[in-house]
């Protein structure tokens, strides 16, 4: 029996800064200047379970339009698991979006079953991986800000299932993280970014139209931060970006499931070669 005293509601922008720390917490590496691109995408899809007034658990549950959203940064802090209070926050969620959305997330292991149940299946694994900073910014590479913004907007649709231009403008606009851009006869054909994490840096993400686009853009983002560990998170699917990373020896870190509540988006996941997020997508 959960206590009349639990309560869930939605998250202010400065409690959005606490679950990125329980997130740190439990290993998940967070950006450390996410909390704002994460809030601007949705103000009212993040939770926070209170008992007693204290903070116990938090979920986010990101709708990017009416058809697609996300859930992520499912948390309760250990000395209050199993006592219910986390089936709540996870209701809460999915209440807020509703049926008609296809619901993505990515599971660990030991949550897939419980997420199955809930009637989500998985698509692919994300791979993370590591590896070190360093290196130099090869030819053909430009600042993404030098990228008209809807010509960028109109690129990210291509590989991602919503349009997220609230997102994006926030994203790309990080402190401490870099985003670049390659171009071929004039027009956009990759991009990249890397922004600092709780440790080291993440790149993500990073589109191409190609193994070759990829791996320069790989190359500007890598040389942004000499000797820093470098993390990303890279479909198992396509196989161009396993190669790619095993070809500059990162090492496989962690690994979770993509999951859907309904189809898998039709997206053309050989031009994927790091995913944004695991919390946005």
């Amino acid at each position: 029996m959960i206590p009349d005293n639990f309560i869930v509601r939605k998250m202010n922008r400065s409690e959005i800064d606490l679950a990125i720390t329980w997130s740190a917490s439990e290993g998940w590496n967070p950006g450390r200047y996410d909390a704002e691109s994460f809030y601007q995408t949705d103000k009212n899809g993040f939770f926070l379970g209170k008992l007693n007034g204290e903070p116990v658990g938090c979920i986010s549950a990101v709708a990017y339009d009416q058809h697609f959203s996300i859930i992520a940064f499912y948390v309760v802090k250990p000395q209050f698991r199993g006592q219910g209070f986390g089936i709540k926050i996870w209701k809460t969620a999915i209440d807020y979006l509703g049926t008609d959305r296809n619901i993505a997330l990515d599971g660990v292991l030991a949550q897939q079953d419980n997420y199955k149940k809930s009637g989500f299946q998985i698509a692919y694994n994300h791979i993370r991986y590591q590896g070190v900073g360093g290196g130099v910014v090869p030819a053909g590479i430009v600042e993404l800000k030098t990228v008209p913004f809807e010509e960028l907007v109109a690129y990210d649709c291509q590989l991602f299932p919503s349009k997220r231009s609230v997102f994006l403008r926030h994203w790309i606009e990080q402190p401490e993280s870099a985003a670049f851009g390659f171009l071929k006869n004039g027009y956009l054909v990759g991009y990249g970014v890397i922004r600092s994490a709780y440790t080291g840096f993440r790149i993500g993400p990073l589109f191409a139209n190609d193994e070759e686009i990829a791996e320069a853009l790989f190359q500007a983002l890598l040389a942004e931060n000499p000797h820093a560990p470098v993390f990303l998170d890279v479909p198992d699917t396509n196989v161009q970006a396993i190669n790619l990373v095993q070809r500059y020896q990162l090492q496989p870190v962690s690994q979770t499931a993509r999951m859907y509540t309904k189809e898998i988006p039709s997206l053309p996941i050989n031009r994927v070669f790091a995913v944004t997020s695991l919390e946005l997508g």
